[in-house]
């Protein structure tokens, strides 16, 4: 039987930052494989790492590769995933140990990017939005993994709060059951991805990363071992009109509706049919919020480091 050692492969800049105590952010790859097309999923990826790099952190994307988890990738695998693009397959909490067994090529989703982060000891994460409960989940149950998985990993996940295609009260609600703690960054309300504001409230707010920070290394003292959503809204100045974002995303839904697309392969069809839409303005806006997630991830890892060095 493998052991954990044959399965993790951890790149020498990502192991040797762990080692030493330096900054690390994990980042997704299901953004690079089904998030956005070929070639703009791997210069947004390179710019991502560069980001994070220019901010003094060391950036470490997951994804599964020939039976391994990889963190930390190079330049030809980030663009082997670029181009493989929705050919991969899209790896959750449940198809991780067939997606391993099978050899096969994987983006991971934001639940196993933070179950890859937590065994690599990798405690802060950049993506772009959670996944959580579909609307009209009341009927279909379709809920994202990302809920369950931040019910039980200890990793920190820096979004633009979840997908404006959910339904975020619900969303909220059940973080709330799972007692997972909603904070924002510099905002009182849980923002809506496309938009700065859902027009509900987190559960606390800090201006600075630097309580965060505490807050993580207080829930790492208490041994609470369930993850926490750093709320961090679009920049003003690529926000998206929310009654505009609203009316597409309803037609989106109903065309899915109508043409029973369900399950994991609904999300990238209401993501694509919302990009044609808004006639391409939702992957601008898509790609600078990732930007901006990974500027206060890095701080956010570089505060925690510091943490957890005291």
């Amino acid at each position: 039987m493998k052991s954990l050692k044959d399965l993790l492969v951890i790149s020498v800049d990502v192991a040797n930052a762990l080692r030493d105590g330096v900054a690390v952010v994990a980042l997704e790859s299901t953004i690079i494989t089904h998030g956005m097309p070929y070639p703009q999923n791997l210069e947004m990826a390179l710019n991502v790492e560069a980001i994070v790099r220019d901010t003094g952190a060391v950036p470490a994307t997951i994804a599964i590769m020939n039976g391994k988890m990889m963190v930390g990738l190079d330049y030809k695998e980030l663009e082997r995933l670029a181009r493989e693009g929705h050919s991969a397959a899209k790896a959750s909490r449940r198809d991780m140990a067939a997606l391993l067994s099978q050899k096969k090529l994987a983006g991971t989703t934001v639940a196993t990017t933070m179950q890859i982060a937590a065994l690599a000891g990798i405690r802060v994460f950049a993506t772009g939005g959670i996944g959580g409960v579909h609307r009209g989940a009341e009927s279909t149950f379709d809920i994202s993994a990302d809920l369950s998985e931040l019910a039980r990993t200890p990793v920190a996940v820096v979004c633009a709060g979840a997908k404006s295609i959910l339904d975020i009260p619900k969303t909220l609600e059940t973080l709330e059951t799972n007692g997972v703690p909603v904070v924002g960054y510099k905002t009182s309300q849980f923002p809506a991805f496309f938009t700065q504001a859902s027009g509900y409230p987190v559960d606390h707010a800090f201006d600075s990363v630097d309580g965060i920070a505490d807050v993580i290394a207080l829930q790492a003292t208490l041994g609470m071992d369930n993850g926490i959503i750093v709320a961090n809204p679009i920049p003003d100045d690529h926000a998206l009109d929310a009654q505009e974002i609203e009316a597409h995303i309803a037609r989106a839904v109903k065309e899915a509706d109508q043409q029973g697309v369900t399950r994991k392969n609904l999300t990238p069809f209401l993501l694509q049919r919302i990009f044609e839409l808004t006639e391409g303005r939702s992957l601008k806006a898509n790609i600078e919020l990732v930007f901006n997630n990974a500027r206060v991830a890095s701080l956010l890892a570089l505060a925690v480091a510091a943490q957890f060095k005291a």
